[in-house]
């Protein structure tokens, strides 16, 4: 597993490392390579610990809060591995070839608008119920994919009354 540590307003103890490396040890058992960002931040009297997983070809993501931040590492594999057992058939299923590549970052830089950041996203083609996994894996409210079927690019979003739904593109 190629583990990379960030740390924001703290330093990371090497116990730490040590420990986080065992936690996420437990996602080798769903899959054979693995690469994961282990994010640490303090505001105030809380840490923050935000995992994102790269691992065959889908992107993981969970994080968690509390006042210790190995209870909030806890927490977030905890969160992890719940999602992908809750998934797990569907993800045999879909698993199957790459997904995405890493999506790179950059800052934008928009004096009218204020566009504080750009997000350049890899698509590939995938039906609906894909997309709706993925979003759901990476734990975001809404996930934009190539649609498969069609060829657009579609975005698949979380209702609040429950229930998902599908922006579909119309005319040219």
């Amino acid at each position: 597993m190629n583990t990379v540590f960030v740390a924001r307003k703290l330093t990371l103890s090497d116990s730490f490392k040590e420990r986080a490396e065992q936690k996420l040890k437990k996602l080798d058992r769903f899959f054979d390579d693995v690469k994961a960002q282990v994010a640490v931040s303090t505001q105030k009297d809380q840490a923050s610990v935000e995992l994102t997983v790269w691992a065959e070809g889908m992107i993981f993501r969970a994080e968690a809060r509390n006042t210790d931040k190995l209870d909030a590492l806890n927490e977030a594999i905890d969160n992890l591995i719940r999602r992908i057992r809750k998934n797990k058939t569907r993800l045999q299923k879909k698993v199957k070839g790459s997904a995405f590549e890493l999506p790179e970052e950059s800052l934008s830089e928009e004096d009218e608008y204020d566009v504080i950041r750009t997000k350049e996203v890899a698509l590939r083609p995938m039906d609906v119920d894909e997309a709706i996994l993925q979003m759901n894996m990476l734990g975001h409210s809404f996930f934009v994919f190539l649609n498969a079927e069609s060829g657009a690019v579609n975005v698949v979003y979380r209702r609040n009354n429950g229930g998902y739904g599908l922006i579909v593109p119309q005319g040219k």
